[in-house]
């Protein structure tokens, strides 16, 4: 399933300080017994955002008008316990594009990947720095630049690189996923396999 292209991002952000959230929290699993990656946004964090008669929490983040943007800043280890894809899906469908943390679940970086929201890893010190400048200010940009593998601070010029895989910063930047990439390359394949022996 094809995605958003993803190139240079530049958005407001919303800040989810909190270390060690987990895949159960981001989508609880009463509600991943739909197989497309559809509807999941309108249950991510939902114990979080919602009381138990549905009423929406007035201090939960996403629930303040403050905040809003493509990009969730998010604290340490994020993305922690199952393996589950629809917390990506649920993250992807609400509409962030990016996560920023100091630190992400390999399985939960892998499953953000592969459907076009992009995890960026900086360091600690940046972390706090990117928290500091939403909460003075709000209306604080971010870009994220996946050709430079930067993420800047607009309103100060702070700036930090990150890492990604090669073959998974051309597949978000062409907006693929692992079967779109090799429709791809269908004609090259084809004529590749005219000079294998029958």
């Amino acid at each position: 399933m094809a995605y958003d292209s993803f190139n240079i991002l530049k958005s407001t952000a919303v800040p989810l300080p909190i270390e060690n959230v987990d895949t159960d929290q981001i989508i609880p699993a009463r509600f991943l017994k739909a197989t497309e990656r559809v509807g999941f946004g309108d249950n991510l964090f939902r114990d979080w955002r919602y009381n138990a008669d549905n009423t929406p929490k007035a201090d939960f983040v996403l629930n303040d008008p403050t905040y809003r943007g493509k990009i969730l800043v998010g604290g340490k280890n994020f993305g922690s316990g199952s393996s589950r894809e629809h917390a990506a899906w649920a993250i992807y469908d609400y509409g962030f594009r990016c996560v920023i943390s100091s630190f992400f679940a390999d399985i939960f970086r892998g499953n953000c990947l592969n459907i076009g929201v992009l995890p960026v890893q900086v360091s600690a010190e940046f972390l706090e720095r990117i928290f500091a400048e939403i909460y003075a200010n709000p209306d604080t940009e971010l870009e994220v630049n996946l050709p430079e593998q930067t993420v800047t601070l607009l309103a100060t010029g702070e700036k930090e690189s990150f890492e990604i895989n090669s073959y998974k910063k051309g597949n978000m930047t062409n907006g693929f996923d692992d079967i779109d990439y090799l429709l791809s390359m269908k004609s090259d394949i084809e004529e590749f396999s005219k000079t294998l022996p029958l």
